[in-house]
């Protein structure tokens, strides 16, 4: 099987986490693409040319599980390591466009049913050993063969070395944005042994601009400069630390005492902060989107294969019981935007949903008393992550869920239990983040019917939800390579999403990296070809671009 992978092999299988699962407390992304302009705001950093040398130890907002995207699910902690130590096959340019990184060239056959990979020239592993059209199979194989990975791959056909330099992928149908998958977990090149050997995971080996140091999990992780790096002058510092600090409040205060140098958070009291701090540089991606792109959207996702939350009438309640005005101003301090579904207003995938926009506690109690008077009381377990504020959002929704007869009780899980839950259905309703994405296919796999599966099962359609009209409209756009056809496509996605309610939407969720002002670099990653890549989008940036001048 050197030369050649069947992807039938693999279709009747699902499970785990594939790149872009996300929780609240958790960050996440398939894609860095956030929703205004193309350029994320911010206020004034370290300015002039790049110096070279020094360290940074970055705050994140929650401890990943390991380095191997084919055994580990990546969230957005996860890709910023994965951004130090390897590189993908395609990238995200500033303008919202897919364009090569690892690879030289991402070609389709005019039909979308091909696409030809050509590795660039020249390139090695930390270990030395070569990136060439063996370690792009191996790799490819490797994710096809993962129960973590494969469903988010369901369209390949077949994969196959067609030159020493060259991979070819069939699709079984037409895929028009295969390419910008490559620019995630799934076309990020690991070391083809360290795949092999099950050695990825605690011992990364990249092509990356920094290289494997130390991981003590839940303390830190450190990188070191990679002085073989395929990319002339890259990186500019040393080394990098990277330091897990799980409660907002805490990384806030680990920057303002200077045991950090910046951190990213997902929670909007570390915006208000820092609002009007001129001792520190704050970056948002509030007006930053990538053309066509989604935000991720923070949101209560119910599962729809348990009772009572497989009654329609119990997700229309809950839709209708929720304040999420009041929890935004309460709990957000008015910073994340309203929202009614997976596209933001303003933007070409959005047409109203239909989603209720404001309480409306008598309707809700009316569907309440029905569903009691034909199947009986009942209780709804939330859930979310061991963190203070989210335990804050969830008592208030608690209250409000009891203003119209809906008991409900509140459980805490570590992060990776939490995660692990919602892949095998083991919840009710649980707060989380997702979403983020360039295009709606980026999303297939976690909207589509067939990513769903009987509680006990693992599924990557969490929320374990079958619409007809959904699965149509995501199997349409797949193929539809004209831009705005496929926006109309994808614009019944979030009416029907407002219509059946597997995701109670609370709101848009705003990423922030915060900054000492001697950190440069945040907005300006470039391409090997010339130009830049996009800069910061759901929590993640590019520390191989980083610098200091401290």
């Amino acid at each position: 099987m050197a030369g050649q992978f069947d992807r039938r092999t693999f279709l009747g299988r699902m499970g785990g986490i594939a790149a872009g699962a996300v929780v609240l407390g958790g960050a996440g992304e398939l894609l860095a693409a956030c929703g205004g302009s193309a350029t994320p705001v911010a206020t004034s950093a370290a300015s002039g040319p790049p110096r070279r040398g020094g360290s940074l130890t970055i705050g994140t907002e929650a401890e990943d599980n390991g380095f191997d995207p084919t055994q580990s699910a990546w969230d957005s902690t996860g890709y910023l390591y994965a951004r130090c130590l390897y590189d993908a096959l395609t990238v995200i340019a500033k303008d919202g466009s897919v364009q090569p990184y690892l690879a030289q060239s991402v070609t389709p056959s005019g039909d979308y049913t091909t696409w030809t990979v050509q590795v660039r020239p020249g390139i090695k592993f930390h270990n030395g050993t070569p990136l060439d059209g063996h370690a792009v199979l191996s790799n490819l194989e490797a994710q096809l063969g993962s129960a973590l990975a494969a469903p988010a791959l369901f369209g390949i056909k077949n994969v196959s070395m067609t030159g020493p330099m060259t991979v070819t992928v069939t699709t079984s149908g037409p895929w028009v944005s295969f390419d910008l998958y490559l620019t995630s977990s799934l076309g990020t090149m690991l070391e083809p042994n360290s795949l092999k050997t099950k050695s990825a995971n605690l011992q990364p080996i990249g092509t990356g601009p920094f290289v494997f140091k130390e991981w003590v999990p839940g303390d830190h992780l450190t990188v070191t400069k990679n002085a073989n790096y395929w990319r002339p002058g890259l990186p500019y510092l040393d080394s990098v630390t990277f330091r897990p600090i799980i409660e907002p409040e805490s990384r806030s205060n680990s920057l303002k005492s200077g045991q950090i140098d910046i951190f990213h958070s997902s929670d909007p009291i570390n915006i208000h902060d820092f609002q009007g701090n001129s001792s520190f540089v704050t970056t948002t991606d509030l007006q930053a989107r990538v053309p066509g792109g989604e935000p991720d959207q923070i949101f209560l996702m119910l599962n729809t294969a348990v009772p009572p939350l497989d009654d329609q009438r119990i997700r229309d309640a809950m839709a209708y019981s929720i304040d999420t005005a009041g929890i935004r101003k309460t709990i957000g301090f008015n910073i994340d935007p309203a929202t009614t579904g997976p596209f933001d207003p303003g933007t070409d995938l959005y047409v109203p949903t239909g989603y209720p926009t404001a309480p409306n506690p008598a309707m809700a109690k009316q569907l309440v008393s029905a569903y009691k008077a034909e199947k009986g009381d009942f209780t709804i377990e939330l859930g979310t992550t061991n963190v203070g504020r989210n335990l804050q959002l969830m008592e208030l929704i608690q209250a409000e869920l009891g203003t119209v007869g809906i008991k409900s009780t509140i459980t805490q899980a570590q992060q990776s239990e939490f995660i692990t839950n919602a892949v095998y259905g083991k919840f009710q309703a649980y707060l989380w983040r997702q979403f983020a994405n360039v295009t709606p296919d980026g999303n297939y796999v976690f909207w589509v019917s067939a990513a769903s599966a009987p509680v006990g099962s693992p599924a990557l359609n969490f929320a374990r939800y079958k619409d007809p009209q959904i699965d149509a409209a995501l199997a349409e756009g797949r193929g539809i390579a004209d831009l705005a056809a496929r926006d109309k496509v994808y614009q019944q996605i979030g009416v029907r999403f407002g219509a059946i309610k597997p995701y109670l939407w609370l709101s848009r969720c705003v990423w922030c990296a915060v900054a000492k002002p001697s950190v440069g670099g945040l907005l300006t990653p470039t391409l090997p070809g010339g130009g830049n890549a996009f800069p910061f989008g759901a929590g993640t940036f590019w520390p191989g671009e980083l610098w200091t001048t401290a």
